[in-house]
């Protein structure tokens, strides 16, 4: 067997941010012509299928890799290998039968799940999905275990067979049903299928993954391990606070649909068939808000054993320096993404989906917001590496609470409408990562400073979005290749070259980024002496 060593955590968030690129370049291949291909109506059946399918998941699921990986880190730096592995033993059949009892609830009450969103017509498509609850239980446990020991590959892998997957048999059923003139909710239906078939796939590659590697530890302690009960009653104490805090945002997302769709329909007066192809037009600006928070998961992920290894440790002064770095990171990849958002909504808009003047102001308002989600993410992470996995289940109910009440105040309002929904997920999240951060900074030994973290990435990527702002202006307003999609595109992109380089060259010059913070990334200390870093 090969033996696996132990990734610094910024190697294992560097492994899983390239692998999450390369997932969104194909989910963006997937779902952009998806879009196009089921039209708004069709799209918001996808939605709503879906969203069903990721309450039930997270429900089940949420906890399992977060809880593995923090508990097997902590008994892996005190040596306590015996338990590591009862972990794992014990967790493996006790989250296949979660798993198995979800995706029975799913297959057997998909009537009733689909009434309850008001939408009927989506039962097929949430039977489908239900064994992938059963799969992503199971795959998780995997996961976790590998992620505790610092391993990131196995996650890496699964998200590509999950994606890949997705392209493939997705894409293919869509063209197949609309060749044969299926309805809207068969067509959604089929674009989903491809999800369970990745899960198929990604989990005996998993099983075999695991049973080839041996990882190394550090010498045993004579600590006889736990009790297989006491083991899981562990498992379970970590797991289900991070589960509830999860499940209720999961929650709070599929009452967040409901809410829009009925104010949509009453509020405006209009049929419910019009309500879901406008939550459609949301749903599209939704996937582009979701592409940042999609590159920070690979940090969360890969903070959490570190973090915990560090604290239980008592390496105070190492632990907050991760955290410090993770948060740099993060701000220097969301922020000048959600303000580039922002600022070219409507050529982006018109590039991807031919432009739309209401997913435009959605798009600019979700810019914003996807900071404070990828922050939420962050410090959410930081909470439950740190023994305070149980904050999440008040501050994220505070959050909900909120986006709920914008919801049924603006979404019903005429002169509003949908563009109320993402102001509600501004409100939501911002809020979240305000209450998160106040609880770090109160409750840990040494917490990040703050103003180390945000106010240089801040006042860089604001110059660089002024800049994405003018450039795009002139080139627009000279259109040397007309004004069609294409030309937009191309000034879109060109825009986009500029805006990159800009912000490249503030990083440099501001010492935004040091040495320091490259030394522990693939080929960091070689990128530091080229660009003549502190």
């Amino acid at each position: 067997m090969a033996h696996v060593k132990k990734q610094s955590y910024m190697r294992g968030a560097a492994i899983l941010a390239s692998t999450a690129i390369l997932a969104k370049l194909i989910g963006a291949v997937f779902k952009i012509p998806l879009y196009n291909l089921l039209g708004n109506e069709g799209t918001g059946y996808f939605t709503i299928t879906y969203s069903i399918y990721t309450l039930l998941l997270t429900i089940s699921y949420s906890g399992i890799p977060v809880a593995l990986s923090r508990l097997i880190s902590a008994s892996a730096e005190k040596g306590e290998t015996g338990q590591v592995k009862r972990y794992f033993s014990v967790a493996l059949p006790a989250f296949a039968v979660v798993g198995a009892i979800f995706s029975l609830v799913m297959f057997i009450f998909a009537p009733q799940l689909a009434e309850f969103m008001e939408n009927p017509p989506v039962v097929p498509g949430i039977r489908l999905l239900s064994p992938a609850v059963f799969l992503c239980c199971v795959v998780s446990v995997y996961e976790g275990f590998s992620q505790g020991h610092g391993d990131m590959v196995p996650t890496a892998v699964k998200q590509m067979l999950e994606v890949t997957c997705k392209l493939v048999i997705g894409m293919s059923l869509t063209w197949i049903l609309i060749a044969r003139g299926a309805d809207a909710p068969t067509q959604a239906a089929g674009a989903i299928t491809g999800v369970v078939v990745g899960l198929f796939i990604a989990l005996p590659v998993m099983v075999i993954y695991k049973r080839r590697r041996a990882y190394t530890e550090v010498t045993e302690t004579a600590t006889a391990p736990k009790s297989r009960s006491e083991t899981l009653a562990t498992i379970f104490k970590v797991s289900i606070p991070i589960t509830l805090g999860a499940s209720f945002m999961t929650i709070m997302t599929i009452l967040d649909s409901k809410v829009v769709l009925m104010r949509l329909a009453d509020g405006l007066q209009i049929a419910r068939a019009e309500a879901t192809a406008l939550y459609g037009v949301y749903t599209k600006m939704q996937t582009l808000f979701n592409l940042p928070p999609s590159l920070v998961v690979p940090v969360t992920v890969s903070i959490i054993p570190a973090i915990s290894a560090a604290l239980t440790a008592r390496r105070n002064g190492e632990a907050r320096k991760i955290m410090e770095s993770s948060m740099k990171l993060v701000s220097l990849i969301a922020m000048p993404a959600g303000i580039g958002m922002c600022v070219l909504s409507p050529a982006i808009v018109t590039s991807l989906y031919g432009g739309d003047a209401t997913g435009a102001k959605i798009l600019s308002i979700f810019g914003i917001a996807s900071f404070f989600t990828c922050m939420q993410l962050m410090t959410t992470a930081t909470l439950q590496a740190a023994g305070h996995e149980r904050v999440p289940m008040l501050t994220f109910p505070i959050g909900g609470a909120l986006q709920l009440l914008c919801d049924w105040l603006l979404v019903g309002n005429p002169n509003i409408g949908i563009v109320g929904s993402p102001v509600g997920t501004l409100v939501c999240y911002a809020s979240i990562t305000v209450m998160n951060l106040f609880v770090i900074i109160r409750k840990l030994p040494e917490p990040p400073r703050l103003m180390r973290v945000f106010v240089r990435p801040l006042l860089i990527s604001l110059v660089m979005g002024a800049a994405a702002w003018a450039v795009y202006g002139v080139i627009a307003r000279l259109h040397p290749f007309g004004d069609g999609r294409l030309a937009v595109t191309l000034y879109l992109a060109g825009t986009i070259v500029v805006a990159v380089i800009v912000y490249a060259v503030l990083v440099i010059i501001s010492g935004t980024v040091t040495r320091e913070d490259l030394a522990s990334i693939p080929k960091g200390d070689k990128i530091a002496r080229r660009l003549h870093l502190k």
